[in-house]
C-alpha cells in the first residue's frame, strides 16, 4: 500500500518540528558525551544509548540497519518522476514517508537519485529527512551518507570544492595535504548535512589492469597507503563526518569488477597480511568509525569461498577478533551483481548480520531485504540481542558524531562553508603537488607562451565524474589560454575515429604543441594510432594521462608526458600550470609503471617523477 504524499509544510511548521523533534530527542537521550569524555559521562552515555534500544520496536531496531537510496531532490515534495522511481522500487513516494515506514538508520546520496542539485537544497533535503526521523516514535537522527572520494568519485559536484582523488594525493606523499584534503571535504559534507562519507579508500592497488579501484587508491605499496588513510580518517573524524575505510579485506589485486562480477583474490594468508592488511590495520588503530566489506571471495581466509560480505571466518574471525574492531561495519551496496551471485536477495542480508555485519547498504528491494531480516528473528535464526548489538554500534556512532546534539543542517553554514576562496585555494595548492612528470626530452617543458603560443589540444573527453565543469579538453584549453597560449580543442574521445585522426592530424599544422590527453590506454586502443600520427607529423606531442598513469607505456615518440590521476578540473588545471611552468613538477608515481610488453619489466619504478632544473 502506498502512502499519500505529506503535504509541503510551511517555514514555521518545519521550524517548530525541528525543534519538537530535538527536543524529544534530547528527553529520550539526555546530554550527548563527546568522546574525549570521561569514563563516567561515557558510561551514562552508553546507557543512555541502551535505554534508547530498549524503547525501540522490533521493527524499529532492523530499520536502523538499513542506508538506503531514494529519489528526489525534496524530502517531502520531489519531482514527479521522482515519485514514480519510489513508488516502484521503495514502495513510498518521498524521503519522508520511506523514514516513516521503515524506520531507516541512514541514507545514501546519489547524483543520478537527483538529491545533489545544489548546496542549499542537499542541506534542506537533509533537514526534511532528519524532521520525518525526529518525528517519529523512538526519535533517532538518520545518518546520511555519500560516496565523496574525490577525484573521480564524487556525488556532490561544483560549487563543492572538489579535491584530488586518492592516486593523485599518494603522487604528492603528503600525510599533512591528505588530511587537509578531507577536513575541507568533511567541513562540507557537514554543512550538507551528511555525516558518513564513504572514503578513504584502503586498497593497495597492484594490478594495472584493476578496472574498479586504480586511481581510487593511494598507491602500491602498504605502508604509503597506510599513512594517507590514517590522515584523511583524522580530516573527516575532526571536521565531524563519519570515515569509512574500505573494502575489506583488500579490492586492489582484482581484474573483476564486484559491481558485474564476484572477483577472487588468490594471495596467500601471508601475502594478505603483508600486501592487503597494513591499511585496515592502521585505521583501525586512527579510530576509524566504520569499515566497508568487499564483495570478493578471498580462499586464504574463507575456503567457503562466500564473498568477504557473508562470510563469518572473514569480518567476525579476521577482523573483529583477530583485527580487534569493534566499530560499525557496512556492506558495499548490495545491489551489486558481486554478492547476489551466490544467494538470493532475501538471503544475503541476513547471511551478511550474521557474518558480523552492522550496516545493510541499499539493497536492491528495500522491503525484500527488511522482512527477511524480521522474519529470521522471527523465526529464531537471528537473535533481537544479535541486532541489538548492531544497532548500539551505529547509534555510538551516531552519538560519536554529534547527531543527536544538532541532526540538523544549518543553512547559514553552507555559506559559511561549501566552496568558500580559501577551500578552493587550497584545493589548488594540493592539486599542485601531485602533478608528476614522466618524460621530458631534453627539457621541453616548460612551455613558454612566446616559444609555444599555439597548441593544439585533443584527447578523450570521459563524462565528468563529479559535476566538474568539463569536458577535459575544454578544461584544459581554458587554463592554457588564461596563461597566455593560443589554444585549438578538438575532442577525439576514448576511441576516436580514422576521421577524428585524420581531423587531428589536419589540424596540426602550424602548431608550435600538441598536448594530448589520454585515457586508460589498452593494447589495441586507437589512442594509440591518435598519438603515433600526431608524432609523424614533427610538431612536437605532449601527453597528459587523465585517468591511469600506466597509459605512458603505451605510447612512444612524445617529447613529455605526465600524469594527473583524474580528470576533475583541480587536477587538469593543476597539470596545465606544470605544463607552463608556473608550477614545479612535484609528484612522484604512487605506483609502478609496468612495461606494455612484458609486465614483469617495469618502465618506471614507485617513487619516480622528473622535476625541472
Amino acid at each position: 500500500m502506498h502512502h499519500r504524499a505529506p503535504t509541503s509544510a510551511s517555514p514555521s511548521r518545519r521550524t517548530l518540528l525541528a525543534v519538537t523533534a530535538a527536543a524529544a530527542a534530547a528527553a529520550v537521550t539526555g546530554a550527548v558525551a563527546p568522546a574525549s569524555a570521561a569514563p563516567a559521562d561515557r558510561a551514562r552515555t552508553e546507557e543512555r544509548l541502551r535505554r534508547i534500544i530498549g524503547r525501540m520496536t522490533l521493527e524499529e531496531k532492523v530499520g536502523q540497519l538499513f542506508v538506503t537510496r531514494v529519489y528526489g531532490h525534496s524530502a517531502t515534495a520531489p519531482d514527479q518522476a521522482d515519485i514514480d522511481a519510489n513508488l516502484r522500487e521503495l514502495g513510498v513516494r518521498t524521503a519522508a514517508e520511506l523514514v516513516e515506514r521503515y524506520r531507516v538508520g541512514g541514507v545514501i546520496y546519489f547524483a543520478w537519485a537527483h538529491n545533489t542539485r545544489s548546496p542549499h537544497q542537499i542541506a534542506e533535503l537533509s533537514r526534511g529527512i532528519q524532521e520525518a526521523a525526529l518525528a517519529s516514535r523512538t526519535p533517532v537522527p538518520v545518518l546520511i551518507s555519500t560516496d565523496q572520494e574525490h577525484g573521480i568519485v564524487c556525488r556532490v559536484g561544483a560549487p563543492a570544492t572538489l579535491l584530488p582523488g586518492a592516486m593523485a594525493l599518494g603522487a604528492g606523499g603528503s600525510p599533512g595535504d591528505a588530511r587537509r584534503a578531507a577536513a575541507v571535504a568533511g567541513a562540507e559534507l557537514a554543512a550538507l548535512g551528511i555525516r558518513q562519507n564513504y572514503a578513504p579508500v584502503a586498497d593497495v592497488n597492484v594490478d594495472p589492469a584493476n578496472p574498479v579501484i586504480g586511481v581510487r587508491s593511494f598507491g602500491a605499496v602498504p605502508d604509503a597507503v597506510s599513512r594517507l588513510v590514517t590522515a584523511q580518517i583524522k580530516g573527516y573524524q575532526g571536521a565531524g563526518v563519519a570515515a569509512t575505510a574500505k573494502h575489506f579485506p583488500g579490492h586492489g589485486d582484482t581484474a573483476v569488477d564486484s559491481h558485474y562480477g564476484l572477483p577472487v583474490i588468490t594471495h596467500s594468508r601471508a601475502r594478505w597480511e603483508e600486501l592487503d592488511a597494513p591499511p585496515f590495520r592502521a585505521a583501525i588503530a586512527a579510530g576509524i568509525d566504520a569499515i566497508m566489506t568487499a564483495h570478493l571471495v578471498v580462499p586464504a581466509l574463507d575456503p567457503s569461498e562466500d564473498p568477504a560480505t557473508l562470510s563469518h571466518p572473514i569480518l567476525t574471525g579476521v577482523l573483529r577478533e583477530e583485527l580487534g574492531y569493534d566499530g560499525v561495519v557496512v556492506t558495499d551496496a548490495l545491489d551489486m551483481q558481486g554478492v547476489r551471485t551466490k544467494y538470493g536477495d532475501a538471503r544475503v542480508p541476513v547471511l551478511a548480520l550474521k557474518a558480523g555485519v552492522d550496516q545493510l547498504l541499499n539493497p536492491p528491494k528495500l522491503d525484500v531485504a527488511w522482512n527477511a531480516v524480521l522474519a529470521a528473528v522471527r523465526s529464531g535464526e537471528l537473535t533481537e540481542e544479535r541486532i541489538d548489538t548492531s544497532v548500539l554500534r551505529i547509534l555510538r556512532l551516531k552519538e560519536r558524531r554529534g547527531l543527536f546534539a544538532a541532526p540538523c543542517a544549518d543553512p547559514a553554514e553552507v555559506d559559511r562553508t561549501v566552496g568558500t576562496p580559501r577551500h578552493l585555494a587550497e584545493a589548488d595548492r594540493i592539486a599542485e603537488r601531485t602533478t608528476t612528470l614522466l618524460v621530458n626530452e631534453g627539457g621541453f617543458l616548460p612551455l613558454r607562451p612566446a616559444a609555444h603560443g599555439r597548441i593544439l589540444v585533443v584527447g578523450a573527453d570521459p563524462a565528468s565524474p563529479s559535476g566538474t565543469t568539463g569536458p577535459p579538453t575544454t578544461v584544459l584549453g581554458r587554463a592554457l589560454r588564461e596563461l597566455g597560449f593560443t589554444p585549438t580543442v578538438l575532442s577525439t574521445g576514448i576511441t576516436p575515429t580514422a576521421a577524428l585522426i585524420d581531423a587531428a592530424v589536419a589540424a596540426a599544422g602550424g602548431q608550435d604543441a600538441i598536448l594530448v590527453g589520454t585515457y586508460n590506454i589498452g593494447a589495441t586502443s586507437p589512442q594509440r594510432t591518435l598519438v603515433a600520427r600526431l608524432v609523424a607529423t614533427g610538431v612536437p606531442v605532449v601527453t597528459l594521462a587523465i585517468r591511469n598513469p600506466y597509459d605512458v607505456a603505451r605510447t612512444t615518440g612524445q617529447r613529455a608526458a605526465l600524469a594527473a590521476y583524474s580528470w576533475t578540473d583541480v587536477e587538469l588545471r593543476a597539470a596545465v600550470r606544470v605544463l607552463a611552468g608556473r608550477a614545479a613538477p612535484r609528484g612522484r608515481l604512487p605506483v609502478p609503471v609496468p612495461s606494455a610488453d612484458d609486465p614483469a619489466v617495469t618502465l618506471y619504478p614507485v617513487g619516480y617523477g622528473l622535476s625541472y632544473a
